[in-house]
């Protein structure tokens, strides 16, 4: 099935330059863009995307607001895209709230553009794009900002197994399911099934929130 993406950047010859790559794959097509936030919104309602790719800096209306209002649709709006936040900054705070307002990763605007289509198909498939060691970097510094645990949040984790609980805490290190796999002895299926309770039960929509959950529930301490 074709990957339907919209690219949402105030470069023109950043969004000429992805949509022309992206295109070129068998399995994607690009159905619009727009140069800032506002614009991005309007094109997404209209053409249904699977993947938005957002930058985080734009005028009129930042990516953060658009993602916002992509993730969290007026009622009666029932689409909502995987948004793939783009950034030219390793460490962006903006990027961070995106992640806790339900978008599926981030990527650097000058990463390799195999990693582009990688990740845009990463997204698609529902996957969270939290894979690189700057993506881990991101989270525990501005985690670190974040005030003490929030007791919702640690009361929420008292549904969850002890099993459960471990393969989260790996999660929030930055592990993938072949390393959490390895790290307690499972088959990575089995790692699969936990991560999927896990979500279910704390009603996380990827693994991007999983991470921010176990921060703000104080599972997992930044740097710890």
């Amino acid at each position: 099935m074709t990957i339907r993406v919209i690219i949402v950047d105030d470069q023109a010859m950043v969004r000429a330059g992805f949509a022309a790559l992206l295109s070129a794959q068998a399995d994607i097509d690009v159905v619009g863009e727009a140069p800032d936030g506002r614009q991005g919104i309007e094109v997404s309602r209209r053409t249904h995307p699977d993947v938005v790719l957002m930058d985080v800096r734009m005028p009129e209306m930042d990516g953060l607001a658009a993602a916002r209002a992509l993730l969290e649709p007026p009622v009666g709006v029932v689409h909502r895209p995987r948004v793939l936040m783009l950034t030219t900054f390793d460490v962006d705070d903006y990027v961070y709230e995106a992640l806790r307002a339900g978008a599926s990763g981030f990527l650097l605007k000058d990463a390799p553009p195999a990693d582009l289509i990688s990740a845009v198909r990463v997204v698609a498939a529902g996957e969270a794009l939290l894979a690189p060691s700057v993506t881990r970097r991101l989270i525990a510094d501005f985690a670190q900002q974040r005030p003490a645990p929030r007791k919702d949040r640690s009361l929420r984790l008292k549904g969850l197994t002890p099993r459960e609980t471990e393969v989260l805490e790996l999660i929030a290190r930055g592990l993938s399911n072949q390393e959490i796999a390895e790290s307690l002895i499972l088959a990575e299926q089995t790692v699969k099934t936990h991560i999927g309770r896990v979500l279910a039960k704390l009603g996380l929509r990827d693994r991007a929130q999983a991470v921010i959950f176990a921060y703000e529930s104080g599972l997992v301490a930044p740097g710890g």
